[in-house]
């Protein structure tokens, strides 16, 4: 086994809309699809689904109208790990996890989120604010060849 770590990272600006959130979802999982192992996959996908969708939901654009995510993958000997970042214009207030109530449409996101993760958090800058999510996912689940 080898005790080298390898990392590669993506950044992908999409239009602030519905539909741009989708085309940043398909395009995170696709990159990650044969490189980790399914899980891990599923599991970016779902989170970034969530912070792309809150992003659309509750935040302002960046300039031009605009969301980033980014996402970086570490390899390493004993663990893979997925960091997801989804970048806006900020809102009114800090992204929260909220008390959903049983007949709630809305408002389980940033659960599903903390449930997913190892850790997130959120950062502002003059320029805006980030949600990260980082997921980790122990080596037993082996990298494939990176194509």
């Amino acid at each position: 086994m080898s005790s080298i770590s390898t990392e590669r990272s993506w950044c992908l600006l999409v239009p602030q809309h519905a539909q741009g959130a989708r085309t940043a979802r398909h395009r995170l999982g696709a990159e990650l699809d044969g490189t980790v192992p399914p899980a891990l996959v599923a599991d970016a996908e779902m989170v970034a689904a969530e912070l792309l969708g809150n992003a659309v939901r509750h935040a302002e654009p960046l300039p031009g109208g605009m969301i980033r995510l980014t996402w970086l993958l570490r390899a390493g000997p004993s663990a893979n790990s997925v960091e997801i970042r989804v970048t806006d214009g900020g809102a009114s207030g800090p992204p929260r996890v909220r008390q959903a109530g049983p007949d709630a449409t809305d408002g389980r996101g940033l659960h599903l989120v903390a449930a997913l993760a190892t850790e997130w958090g959120v950062e502002r800058d003059g320029l805006g604010q980030s949600v990260w999510a980082r997921l980790v996912h122990p080596v037993g689940q082996r990298l494939a060849t990176v194509r």
